[in-house]
């Protein structure tokens, strides 16, 4: 398949024939779905593919495993050594499927704490990504004594484009009214997201970034109504709806939104702020479950185009 070329604002876009160089990478997520004889064979050759395409780094949105199949140690061992097969670099930032949704009889009835925890010990140092060669990234955990505890949420910079991972999970980002102690938990992680947001987005000013690419799970639009983006009852209507797209109206060079969550290829520049469109801010949902492709992404100044991968 031709690589999509997408459109932005001609002020912001830069043409491909302009560039001197450009780099791409790969994202992918909701992936590898289902038992291990059916899942990890497909998820597997997706792996040696991107190997042959040699990327710059790879990035997985998240949702390691299904909905409906164990969150156990030795799940997490094997999604680990899967991360291993990568020939590159690859960042991981966590779906719900992994953590908060374990708490199901399906799912082995495990505390969904308890899991994060687990999750933080085996996939994150804090400086390094994951893959054979991995690269450097930067931590919040490290960078902010304050949020002590992410250490999932990463960022990194390659030939001028500012990149970071945000902690933001399907099933409404956690935000569960009748259970106190998963409240709790997400009113702790939304402040230390939009701490994370906002510090992206300072040092795409300071560094003079020509682009932000910011990556996460959730499908942040699915709790929408008829008449708002993020409704009271959004667990990312702080986040993304009153922190993340205001600053990005007020920085006007591109950002990417890479996230997964439903299941569907899409992109598209769905965002308005004050019931204006926000033309710099494109999205890029990657396929998954049974779905087993990735989304190649040439990037070439602030111009992104987008290339689907399969097995």
């Amino acid at each position: 398949m031709k690589l999509r070329h997408f459109c932005l604002p001609l002020a912001l876009a830069l043409s491909f024939a302009a560039q001197a160089q450009g780099f791409s990478f790969v994202a992918l997520g909701d992936l590898p779905y289902g038992a291990p004889d059916k899942s990890y064979a497909p998820y597997r050759a997706l792996i040696e593919r991107i190997n042959r395409i040699e990327p710059a780094f790879s990035v997985h949105v998240g949702d390691i495993k299904s909905g409906s199949t164990r969150c156990s140690d030795e799940e997490f061992s094997a999604q680990l050594e899967h991360f291993g097969r990568y020939a590159g670099a690859v960042v991981y930032t966590p779906g719900d499927n992994e953590w908060t949704d374990c708490h199901r009889a399906n799912n082995g009835g495990y505390d969904p704490l308890e899991r994060l925890g687990a999750l933080r010990q085996r996939f994150f140092d804090g400086q390094r990504s994951l893959g054979q060669r991995p690269m450097a990234v930067e931590s919040q955990a490290r960078l902010m004594p304050e949020h002590g505890g992410y250490v999932e949420n990463q960022r990194w910079q390659y030939q001028g484009v500012l990149f970071a991972t945000l902690h933001l999970v399907g099933s409404n980002n956690n935000l569960e009214s009748r259970d106190p102690q998963a409240s709790a938990e997400f009113f702790e992680r939304d402040a230390a997201n939009v701490a994370w947001i906002k510090a992206a987005f300072e040092q795409a000013e300071q560094r003079q970034a020509k682009a932000l690419v910011l990556a996460f799970q959730a499908d942040m639009l699915e709790p929408r109504t008829a008449y708002e983006d993020f409704p009271g009852h959004s667990g990312f209507r702080r986040s993304v709806g009153q922190t993340l797209l205001p600053l990005a109206r007020q920085w006007g060079k591109p950002v990417l939104l890479i996230h997964g969550d439903s299941h569907r290829f899409v992109i598209d520049q769905p965002f308005t702020l004050d019931k204006r469109p926000l033309p710099n801010v494109t999205r890029l949902e990657v396929p998954g479950a049974q779905d087993v492709r990735a989304v190649r992404v040439q990037v070439d100044g602030a111009s992104f185009a987008f290339e689907l991968v399969a097995p």
